[in-house]
């Protein structure tokens, strides 16, 4: 899960990170109230988006950049005007680009140096990693592809947590000096006390800045957030917005199913996360595209596979949908009905591809014959693809 920059910021705020004060707008004239709460006539007004590029990007009305910087809390409240309901498009969003129904009104400040700081989960290491550089306010890729020395790593021990001299090593690493080190090490800190505590699998900060006046504090900030451990955090789970999000993800979520877009054309449903890689792989290698990875779960109910399939069906992106069982807990009769049933609430006029294997697949494959749907049957997962591949390439 993802969060706006506003309410990663509120984050800082609680567990002590150095942050400019700031206010979320969803209108111009939240905006004036906004920036006139703050006090200042040096503001910044951000569109509220789950992308990043935003300062580069351009609304499809014209407006130039999703960042601005504000004289006057009527200037934050003119530039909000120009971007609350438009779409802006960044390198990130793609030609369809994000409609901006927020804005964040934040002190700006004076910058004196900027750099790079995120902590992330290493699996490689099973263990918290920091990476930080002193070229920040850009691409990370690119400073690792020109100038991967001025890239500093550093691992933490799981149970030890970071160290004080761990927060210090890096500050002196990114050339932070005397009371400057303070200030970044305190920051360090803080940051990893709120990646451990709120179960997150990435805290990217970018840029952290030290400003004129010698205070480091965090700019900006992109949050990720482990799905598994949201159970534990109502009130970070509540800070999700379905609307940044493909439709289509947010509809699986709601019946538990492990669903992600793509771009392809044939629609996959299987059960078990490792089948649905081989049986997208395998597809690619037949000389098709799959539409999604989707995995039902090995014990999913009648009614998943039901919705599994209407969502399946809603995307007009797919020409054909392949279901790939093996029947271990799933039984291969319970998906065949799910099937049945789903195919007798939507209007299925593209080809359906099954293969079932496993438990009570003779029961599974007897319900599907005698259901009158039109649909092919195959006998392996290299058979299935390729049938699937077939029936795209037939209707084009």
């Amino acid at each position: 899960m993802n969060i706006h920059e506003y309410q990663a910021k509120e984050l800082f705020t609680q567990y002590g990170v150095a942050t400019p004060k700031g206010q979320a707008a969803d209108s111009a004239a939240e905006a004036l109230e906004a920036a006139k709460a703050l006090g200042t006539n040096d503001l910044v007004v951000k569109a509220q988006v789950h992308a990043g590029g935003r300062g580069k990007g351009t609304f499809k009305n014209g407006f130039q950049g999703g960042v601005h910087l504000a004289d006057s809390p009527e200037k934050a409240q003119e530039l909000a005007s120009q971007m609350i309901g438009q779409v802006l498009v960044t390198h990130q969003t793609g030609e369809e680009g994000k409609l901006v129904r927020k804005v964040l009104i934040a002190e700006s400040v004076d910058i004196a140096e900027e750099y790079y700081f995120a902590i992330l989960m290493d699996r490689a290491t099973e263990r918290p990693s920091i990476i930080a550089s002193s070229e920040g306010g850009v691409d990370i890729e690119e400073v690792a592809a020109s100038h991967p020395e001025k890239i500093f790593k550093e691992a933490v021990h799981p149970a030890l947590g970071l160290q004080q001299f761990q927060a210090r090593k890096l500050a002196s690493q990114l050339g932070f000096k005397g009371a400057q080190i303070r200030a970044a090490s305190k920051l360090f800190m803080a940051m990893y006390e709120l990646f451990i505590s709120c179960d997150c699998s990435m805290v990217e900060v970018n840029p952290l800045v030290l400003t004129k006046d010698g205070d480091v504090l965090a700019l900006d900030a992109k949050f990720n957030f482990d799905d598994n451990a949201l159970y534990r955090h109502p009130a970070i789970a509540a800070m999700r917005d379905p609307e940044e999000e493909d439709p289509r993800e947010v509809e699986a979520s709601k019946f538990d199913l492990n669903y992600i877009g793509l771009d392809g054309n044939i629609g996959c449903m299987v059960n078990g996360a490792g089948l649905a890689m081989s049986t997208m792989d395998i597809i690619k290698h037949s000389g098709g595209d799959p539409a999604n990875f989707l995995d039902v779960g090995g014990g999913a109910s009648e009614d998943q596979v039901k919705e599994a399939f209407r969502i399946l069906c809603g995307d007009p992106k797919v020409e054909a949908i392949l279901v790939n069982i093996f029947g271990g807990i799933m039984q291969c009769d319970v998906i065949a009905q799910g099937i049945i049933n789903a195919a007798k609430t939507v209007d299925l006029n593209i080809p359906l591809i099954v293969r079932l294997e496993g438990t009570n697949v003779e029961q599974g494959r007897a319900l599907l014959n005698e259901s009158g749907l039109a649909l092919i049957t195959a006998e392996d997962l290299g058979d299935a693809a390729r049938k699937a591949v077939e029936a795209v390439n037939n209707a084009a």
